[in-house]
């Protein structure tokens, strides 16, 4: 068999997602996280280039954070906030919420700012929070919400935050290396991702890409030992690497390869150009054969689709599902709440001629 051949499917979801045969076999060697060839011949190689990704002009650092990259999202969270501060939630989907879920568990004070999980946060409302309370010190939102596939205006809000002198945390979990942007031009001081969304890792662990300046005021923030950013950061850079405890070596390796192949590509604008293309191909194609998009095309991002469920009696989604996946393909349950939804990831090791594959797919499986 070939090494092509080695998954009987696509993962067609948000993460994780459909990998290449080189990011797999990076896997087979095993490492020892003391050791120089790994702290200093790996892992700052990689802390390098994500702090290169971030922003052409400069001034971030960045952290890897073992676990998910909710892991990594609790840890920027709860060192970012100082003693006393408070947090503005923009949510928009279960992972807006999510947000709000960790600043609670976590006793920070918090308002959330809920637009509803069919629409963007209300700029012009959040401007209106920011100036009439002075206690909010941070503000955080996700730039795409995989709920629905809703590409949020981060720039935008950064602008927003910026301007008003607040800090602002991004979760870029299934951006970050598949859309442009930069941190700095942007107004991000926290931005979080994880190994295995657009830079088409695997899973094991997620970074946070942080403002040197802002990183640095945290020493004693964190409200938990693991998931204290600021120690995991200061290891990472007195020790050439070191992660503070066990690293996950097999993961991160593979990373690093994962990186190689981005550069390989063309970089993140060919990354988001052919995650584009896979995405217009599926939702023309989807509308073709009868289905509609959750999101009107200006709310999309390229990173995944919601489409109604059809409404034929004969319609199941379990069904569909399994129908699909016999032909090689894995989509997504819906996530929202009121309206019955599936989802179809485009990014990944996935290519617009495996749009067009799956579209024949769907068809194939369409009984109902």
């Amino acid at each position: 068999m070939k090494a092509e051949d080695e998954n009987p499917y696509l993962l067609l979801t948000p993460g994780p997602l459909s990998t290449t045969p080189a990011v797999r076999r990076a896997m087979l060697r095993d490492w020892c996280t003391w050791d120089e060839d790994y702290n200093a011949g790996v892992v700052t190689p990689i802390r390098e280039a994500l702090a290169r990704l971030v922003s052409a002009k400069g001034g971030y650092t960045s952290v890897l954070m073992q676990g998910s990259g909710t892991f990594s999202t609790e840890a920027a969270i709860g060192t970012a906030l100082p003693p006393g501060g408070r947090l503005l939630v923009l949510s928009n989907g279960a992972y807006g919420k999510r947000l709000a879920q960790i600043a609670a568990r976590l006793r920070i004070s918090h308002v959330v700012h809920d637009s509803g999980e069919l629409r963007p946060p209300d700029l012009a409302r959040l401007e209106r929070q920011l100036r009439d309370d002075p206690g909010i010190t941070h503000v955080v939102m996700a730039h795409v919400e995989t709920t629905t596939g809703m590409l949020n205006p981060v720039r935008e809000a950064g602008r927003i935050v910026r301007d008003s002198g607040r800090c602002f945390l991004v979760d870029a979990m299934s951006s970050f290396g598949g859309i442009p942007m930069d941190a700095g031009d942007w107004g991000i001081d926290f931005l979080i991702s994880s190994a295995n969304k657009c830079i088409q890792g695997v899973p094991g662990f997620g970074f946070v890409l942080a403002r040197r300046s802002e990183l640095e005021r945290t020493q004693g923030w964190a409200r938990s030992l693991a998931l204290d950013l600021y120690d995991q950061w200061r290891t990472m850079e007195d020790g050439r690497g070191k992660w503070r405890y066990t690293s996950p070596t097999h993961t991160v390796r593979a990373f690093a390869e994962a990186l190689r192949e981005l550069e390989e590509e063309g970089g993140v604008t060919a990354r988001y150009a052919r995650y584009c293309e896979n995405q217009r191909i599926l939702a023309e194609g989807m509308e073709g054969l009868g289905f509609s998009c959750l999101l009107p095309a200006e709310s999309r991002s390229p990173v995944i689709t919601s489409f109604l469920s059809p409404g034929a009696a004969g319609y199941e989604f379990r069904k569909f599902y399994g129908r699909l996946k016999g032909r090689g393909f894995v989509i997504y349950p819906g996530k929202v709440t009121h309206v019955d939804t599936f989802r179809i990831g485009t990014i990944g090791n996935v290519y617009p001629e495996d749009m067009r594959r799956l579209l024949k797919a769907v068809e194939e499986s369409m009984d109902w």
